[in-house]
């Protein structure tokens, strides 16, 4: 119970007793709309309010009976009902029965200063690889940010933290919820975490968004069309003088000060906040966070005239009691996947594994280093992937696509092949959906096959990928994204596919489900898997058959069989929907990005096939070049010649 005033309709004060909580349902908007016509539609517009319960609550509406109020002690907009006469109470005529509990928009600012013992790389390593993807995959942190101050040598930023992240959030309270919290011990929270910790002083703040105001031209950084702009970042921290409230402050930003602001070069957006309600602080810190260009008048005539005013004068003597204020240079856009291979590369490739995450970090036989780790679509599919090559963050980006029924090993020989002549480029493979039982909500088919591609480049924070690569089902994919996405990719190659689905597919293709299925072979945690019937024959009419040379080959040939045999079958049963109904003929003379089409000269009949569909592609027809002595995977029983084709395509198409 607390009690509060608030201004009825006609302007008098009634003091109100509220029981809270209530409810924390939406479906109770038809009580507010019984009570008051129209305030469920004005409650749920207005949202929660961002103000420090000193403020008081709001009046929404009124009607003959009850009232809406937005409350921010209670966080939630509130229906308030009369008492009975033999129920009122002096000061407590209203009760509340129903409450809509809003989220609250804000952000997580932390700033951050490593101590001189600890290595910058390994500490970059750390941030970017492990502490920044953890916290982007939840569903309510909406982006995330490293900044680096410009001020390190001036009186605003000597001696303070030289690093600051931030994390915009829809729902402030998820920050005291277990997916965040987990976050915070094991085994999400690794050994490596525990031991760097305490050689990074820390200084951890939230706050609820107040208001926001940005330019015509303000771009939102965390969208991959952006990648790669850059800002500087204006913190202004702001303490009120004992038995002041921020009234008169809200009425100078939001009347003068972001008024003028906007008329400095590069002014691209303010945002306002105030300590965070879940800090449950008694000293209330109003801070803004102004955006600008790289180039931009900060400190020039308008930026003077907007702190020099007398109203910000009055603002600055006889309201605020501190002020902090930083400069801050954009230096990381964290995303959802671990990407940062320059950092772990100066930090000695340190090997480095979460299983909670399913990520690790590793040198490799290419002089170099790989990180595996995962991502999760939209639908809920989980796609592990490797990323290894160049250490350059702005390398291009090569992006290879499994065949059905395998894992991204298919690639190991050709990616080694390739990066030993091409280390200048990044390669990112994947496990395709049906790897696992994974696989995600949607039916899959090529359009949802095409759009994993992109939702991997999204999440690598890469806007155009060189080059993809894919064979089989992955040779189609590439082929749809290639057709679907072409401002995102850059060149492709199809290995052994079709523009097509062949009629027998879905029979061909049940048959094979129902073989696994009689066979009931079960893996890791007693999963069901594809199985030993389907892997040997499916793998011998894969490859040629001189590879069974007892040799190296066949044991090659041993190690796709072992993909196959612990496919999920869940996972299998659900990816075969996407090779059954497919057909991109109609679309083949509008592609436009470049394109060679491959296929081993053992593959059947799709030598002939392919050549077809090459000549279908675009307004003149594309190269199909035959691999010889090598069948459905020509990657794995000739991946130097496969590796020439791709190094031939990317060099003519940078």
């Amino acid at each position: 119970m607390f009690n509060t005033a608030l201004p009825d309709v006609e302007g008098s004060k009634k003091n109100l007793s509220l029981r809270l909580p209530c409810f924390h349902l939406r479906d109770g908007l038809e009580h507010f709309e019984n009570a008051c016509p129209g305030a469920a539609t004005s409650a749920v517009a207005k949202g929660r309010p961002h103000y420090p319960s000193s403020h008081g609550p709001d009046l929404l509406s009124s009607g003959s009976n009850g009232i809406v109020i937005r409350d921010a002690q209670a966080h939630a907009i509130l229906l308030l009902t009369p008492r009975s006469k033999n129920q009122r109470q002096e000061g407590n005529e209203y009760e509340t029965t129903h409450a809509i509990m809003a989220k609250t928009p804000g952000i997580l600012y932390v700033t951050m200063q490593p101590s001189a013992s600890l290595p910058a790389a390994e500490f970059h390593d750390w941030y970017n690889n492990e502490h920044g993807p953890n916290r982007l995959r939840l569903p309510f942190i909406h982006n995330g940010f490293r900044y680096r101050a410009r001020d390190t040598t001036t009186s605003e930023g000597k001696g303070k933290h030289e690093w600051m992240a931030i994390y915009d959030t829809d729902d402030m309270d998820a920050f005291n919820a277990e997916p965040y919290l987990a976050l915070r011990g094991a085994p999400i929270q690794t050994q490596r975490e525990r031991d760097i910790r305490p050689s990074v002083d820390i200084d951890r703040r939230s706050y609820d968004l107040v208001s926001s105001r940005e330019a015509a031209d303000f771009k939102k950084l965390e969208k991959i069309e952006n990648h790669g702009r850059g800002n500087v970042m204006v913190s202004v921290r702001l303490s009120l003088k004992q038995g002041k409230d921020g009234k008169e402050l809200d009425k100078w930003y939001e009347e003068e000060h972001i008024d003028m602001l906007a008329k400095v070069k590069g002014w691209l957006r303010t945002r306002r906040y105030v300590t965070a309600a879940i800090d449950n602080k008694d000293e209330v810190e109003y801070m803004a966070l102004h955006e600008y260009a790289p180039e931009n008048g900060l400190g020039g005539d308008e930026f003077k005239a907007a702190v020099e005013t007398p109203w910000a004068k009055d603002i600055m003597t006889s309201l605020v009691a501190e002020k902090v204020r930083r400069e801050y240079e954009l230096y990381y856009t964290f995303g959802p996947a671990p990407r940062d291979l320059q950092n772990f590369a100066l930090a000695g490739f340190r090997k480095w594994e979460s299983p909670a995450t399913q990520t690790r970090t590793f040198s490799t036989g290419n002089d170099g280093g790989a990180v595996e780790s995962y991502i999760t679509t939209s639908d809920g599919a989980e796609l592990g992937y490797r990323l290894e090559g160049s250490t350059n963050p702005d390398a291009p980006l090569i992006v290879l696509s499994n065949s059905i029924l395998t894992s991204y090993g298919i690639w190991d020989r050709f990616v080694e092949s390739f990066l030993a002549k091409n280390s200048q480029y990044r390669i990112l493979r994947y496990n395709t959906r049906g790897r696992t039982s994974k696989a995600g909500e949607k039916l899959v088919t090529m359009d949802v096959l095409a759009s994993d591609i992109i939702s991997l480049l999204d999440a690598l924070k890469v806007p155009k990928a060189a080059s993809i690569i894919g064979v089989s089902m992955g040779g189609a994919s590439v082929l749809n994204a290639a057709l679907t996405y072409p401002d995102r990719i850059g060149s492709f190659i199809a290995c052994d596919t079709n523009d097509k689905n062949p009629e027998v597919n879905r029979k061909a293709w049940g048959e094979r489900v129902a073989m696994c299925e009689s066979e009931n072979a079960r893996g890791e945690e007693n999963e069901t898997i594809v199985g030993e019937q389907l892997a040997e024959v499916t793998v011998r009419r894969w490859f040629v058959k001189e590879s069974y040379d007892g040799g190296d080959m066949e044991k090659e040939c041993e190690r796709v069989k072992q993909m196959v045999i612990n496919n999920s079958l869940e996972g299998f049963r659900k990816s075969v929907e996407a090779l059954c109904d497919y057909n991109f003929q109609p679309r083949m003379k509008d592609g436009k990005v470049k394109g060679v089409f491959v296929v081993g000269s053992g593959d059947g009949v799709l030598p002939k096939t392919m050549k077809d569909m090459a000549a279908r592609y675009g307004s003149n027809g594309a190269e199909c070049v035959e691999i010889e002595g090598a069948g459905h995977l020509p990657m794995v029983e000739k991946p130097d010649q496969v590796a020439e084709v791709l190094g031939k395509l990317v060099a003519s198409s940078s």
